[in-house]
């Protein structure tokens, strides 16, 4: 054994992967809510009840080819038809999925169940990246991975939770049940927490419903489930639960922060406060496929330096970035505030050497929605 154990450890080291990344989980993870672990224990109740069958089955076969066997002089009998095997083989397994189908139902129905809640939060996936809007208190924004390109490039070491953290996490209080519609901006996406048993589908043109509570605080980590194209993963998803006086302050801080760029949307912004804040957007939302120095991807995405877009009239770059190109990757970016367009836009503008000098205010992309 301990053999075996020092090969496979070589093995592995001669592929890449380390010691702690093979460690292997025999079961799947309780989660932290009662619905995961509701979910465990039902799976945990059927896998022994598939024991048990296993054991009967497999059992009466190596009797019979044990105890029946020619070497022992055993002789085929003549039976053809057997009525009351017959009706044993078909209401055995009857009551076996009914006795299984009771508690699923049971559990299903409260997975679904998504009245009452204390929190409404749609849930909108785009590639690839997602967005968060609080229904009630006038509150969205993105969650764009975090994971820095060195790493993904393997030009640094990788990070504890590589590829599993963003920029900003969703918000929700603990001990409050959190109802999420979902649905997608472009593609099919999967919203999958397995620490919560959360697992929903969102698909452009419908709102899927699931819902959670939280009773522990903590970061709670998962990804997008469905293969939505060739940023897959880089859609990790990072729920923040915190307590309620903690959440609270969040949301103060929140609509202190919108009524502040409100305030600064109302003003005339010079153009290296405009480059600032547009390297930060462009950062969290066009940096995966345009590249961080507007190169793009040959044949996939193509470059901002020095392009038609970002040099041409300020009116077509604006309109791009506004609706998205129809039959391309390029989706809309009208879900960002007015001041994260003008900003993202002045920096495409005059960043990588396009200097173009021109900058765009929001009041240029208030009137651009309009037209």
């Amino acid at each position: 054994m301990a053999s075996a154990t020092r090969i496979f450890r070589f093995v592995l080291l001669g592929s890449g992967i380390s010691a702690a990344q093979a460690e292997w989980q025999l079961n799947l993870p309780a989660g932290v809510t009662s619905t995961s672990q509701q979910i465990f224990g039902l799976h945990m109740l059927i896998f022994w009840i598939c024991v048990v069958i296993a054991l009967l089955v497999f059992g009466a076969v190596a009797l019979i080819l044990l105890r029946y066997r020619r070497a022992r002089g055993a002789q085929p009998g003549g039976i053809h038809e057997h009525t009351w095997v017959e009706v044993a083989w078909t209401v055995v397994p009857f009551l076996v999925l009914a006795l299984m189908a009771i508690p699923a139902t049971r559990v299903l129905m409260e997975m679904e169940d998504t009245t009452d809640p204390d929190l409404t939060i749609q849930v909108t996936g785009s590639q690839w990246k997602w967005r968060y809007e609080y229904i009630d208190q006038g509150i969205g924004y993105f969650s764009n991975l975090a994971t820095p390109p060195e790493q993904r490039d393997d030009r640094a070491a990788k990070g504890e939770h590589y590829l599993l953290e963003v920029d900003r996490p969703l918000v929700v209080p603990v001990g409050r049940k959190v109802r999420f519609l979902l649905t997608s901006s472009d593609v099919i996406h999967a919203w999958w927490i397995p620490p919560l048993g959360l697992k929903k589908d969102a698909v452009p043109g419908f709102i899927n419903e699931a819902w959670t509570r939280i009773d522990t605080p903590g970061i709670y980590r998962g990804q997008c489930a469905e293969l939505c194209g060739v940023g897959h993963g880089y859609m990790p998803i990072v729920i923040d639960a915190r307590s309620e006086a903690d959440f609270a302050a969040w949301l103060t801080a929140e609509h202190a922060a919108l009524a502040a760029e409100r305030g600064a949307a109302a003003r005339t912004l010079p153009l290296r406060e405009l480059m600032t804040r547009g390297k930060e957007v462009y950062t969290a939302n066009c940096a995966a496929c345009h590249q961080a120095g507007g190169e793009g991807l040959p044949g996939t995405f193509p470059p901002l330096k020095g392009s038609a877009v970002a040099t041409g009239p300020v009116a077509a770059h604006l309109a791009v970035v506004l609706h998205g190109r129809p039959g391309t990757a390029m989706p809309s970016f009208a879900q960002l505030s007015d001041l994260d367009l003008a900003a993202v836009v002045t920096y495409e503008r005059n960043a990588w050497g396009n200097a173009t000098g021109d900058t765009v205010q929001a009041a240029d992309v208030t009137r651009a929605r309009e037209e």
